[in-house]
């Protein structure tokens, strides 16, 4: 692959590195951002991560995970790392807008910029690009792909291992969704070089808090709305929700994925109101393209089985959006799986 060989030219000699990701953080995000970070620390870089905001609790068993620097709350010692920054990689997202303020701190930089990514359409704004919107699961698969060529597994260092598997884990659902030969094929080498799946599965799936639990309980009881005759559901929180439960970054992630366990729903819609904007979550099962729903109707993108996007107006009218577009898509949900 050109585009690696081109990464290590560019890795000659060890320099200032920042590695980010994009707001909302979630497994694919931080395991990528940490799983590079260790590999070239090993190999005598300077690394700070960065990212926009917070990520999910669940997330913090990672090693060095606490030294992460989060813009929102420390946007001064953020924009330093990144002056200073000689290369800065940009992991899972393929557009400056996807880190806000930060975005602009890396165009005016002097940094040189590579882009590791697996989502569609990625813009033009990278100096070394490795993009794979098809082939891989997940970044930290890319990720792994990248390693791989570039003779690092035998120095991998576990953590990193570790972190890849939460990357692959958390984008396929626990290999549930999004999975190709090849991605079981790289599961697989990773475990055998000494990735620790089982500790891994069980960080991430159980560790959770007692709010989470009732929250999940209240989404299911109180917040969801089945459309059997359309193959589609729907799972929604208010403002009122976020004040009562104490909603925190990360405590909704992987609900929507519950609504597709009934039989009746092929296609899954996650909606939450919060200060300024509606945000939403959309997930499918079998040959459906929710990116395509996603785009047209809530101006976002990603994926052909998850992808997301945003509306400004009332969570009654981002909920109708929702009934509109599984009306219009009807047959083609239905016909999907």
């Amino acid at each position: 692959m050109q585009e690696v060989k081109d990464l290590l030219q560019l890795l000659g000699e060890p320099c200032n590195v920042v590695i980010t990701s994009h707001r909302n953080p979630d497994g694919d995000a931080v395991g990528s951002c940490l799983a590079l970070k260790y590999i070239l620390e090993k190999k005598f870089f300077n690394v700070k991560v960065a990212l926009p905001s917070e990520f999910p609790d669940v997330l913090a068993w990672m090693t060095d995970a606490d030294d992460i620097l989060v813009y929102d709350r420390e946007k001064e010692r953020v924009i330093e790392a990144i002056e200073k920054a000689d290369i800065v990689f940009c992991l899972d997202f393929n557009t400056l807008s996807r880190i806000d303020k930060m975005g602009e701190a890396i165009a005016a930089s002097s940094a040189k910029i590579v882009m590791i990514d697996h989502h569609l359409y990625p813009d033009n704004f990278a100096h070394i690009l490795i993009s794979d919107p098809e082939g891989v699961s997940s970044t930290c698969e890319l990720l792994f792909v990248v390693f791989k060529e570039a003779g690092w597994l035998n120095i991998l260092p576990s953590e990193s291992l570790d972190a890849l598997l939460v990357g692959l884990i958390t984008d396929t659902g626990s290999f549930k969704f999004s999975i190709r030969t090849k991605t079981l094929s790289h599961a697989s080498e990773i475990v055998a070089l000494g990735g620790d799946i089982e500790k891994v599965q069980d960080r991430l799936n159980n560790h959770q808090s007692e709010k989470w639990l009732k929250l999940l309980g209240h989404c299911l009881s109180k917040r969801m709305i089945i459309y059997p005759e359309k193959k589609a559901g729907l799972i929604y929180l208010t403002k009122k929700d976020y004040i009562d439960f104490n909603i925190l970054r990360g405590d909704t992630e992987g609900i929507v994925n519950y609504l597709l366990q009934l039989d009746v729903v092929h296609v899954a819609g996650f909606i939450t109101e919060q200060p300024t904007i509606i945000k939403v979550s959309l997930r499918s099962k079998g040959n459906f393209s929710v990116q395509q729903m996603a785009s047209e109707y809530y101006k976002g993108g990603g994926h052909k089985n998850a992808s997301g996007g945003s509306f400004y107006g009332s969570l009654k009218q981002a909920i109708s959006l929702f009934e509109e577009a599984i009306d219009k898509y009807k047959v083609e949900i239905i016909q999907s799986y």
